[in-house]
C-alpha cells in the first residue's frame, strides 16, 4: 500500500497469513482468514465464517475495536468502480436491522470485482 493510497483513505490488499497470525486470539478454532484488506491501521478481513472490520484507535493504536460480521445478517451490498479520473471504488454493506450501510474505499489499482465475488461468495450460502 502506498503512502499516497493511505492518505487518500484507500484500502489495499495484504496477505491472509500475517492477518490470520495478528488475529490468532479473535479466531475460532476451525475458522481461517481468506482475504484481507489495510487501510493505514484499520483491516477488514474475510474469514470462512464472518467478516471482521478491525478499528485501531487513538494516537498509538493500541485501543482496537473488533466488529465481527456475520455473512448471514449481511442483507445486500454494492460496488462502486472506480472511473476515468476517480481515484478509488467503494464497497457498500448492508446489514439487517440497519439502514445505514457500512463503507468502504478501495485504491483504485485493487480489483474491486474480486472483493465481490468473495462477499457474494459468503452472502449467498
Amino acid at each position: 500500500m502506498g503512502i499516497f493510497d493511505g492518505i487518500m483513505g484507500n484500502a489495499s490488499e495484504i496477505d491472509a497469513g500475517k492477518a490470520e497470525k495478528e488475529l490468532n486470539e479473535l479466531l475460532a478454532e476451525s475458522e481461517t482468514v481468506e482475504h484481507a484488506y489495510q487501510l493505514i491501521r484499520d483491516m477488514f478481513i474475510f474469514t470462512n465464517r464472518r467478516l471482521i472490520l478491525v478499528d485501531k484507535q487513538g494516537v498509538t493504536g493500541k485501543k482496537t475495536e473488533y466488529h465481527s460480521i456475520p455473512y448471514g445478517n449481511i442483507t445486500h451490498f454494492s460496488v462502486e468502480t472506480a472511473g476515468s479520473f476517480d481515484l478509488d471504488a467503494e464497497l457498500k454493506i448492508w446489514l439487517s436491522g440497519s439502514s445505514a450501510p457500512i463503507e468502504k474505499t478501495f485504491n483504485k489499482q485493487l480489483n474491486i470485482f474480486k472483493v465481490q465475488r468473495v462477499l457474494a461468495e459468503y452472502v449467498t450460502k
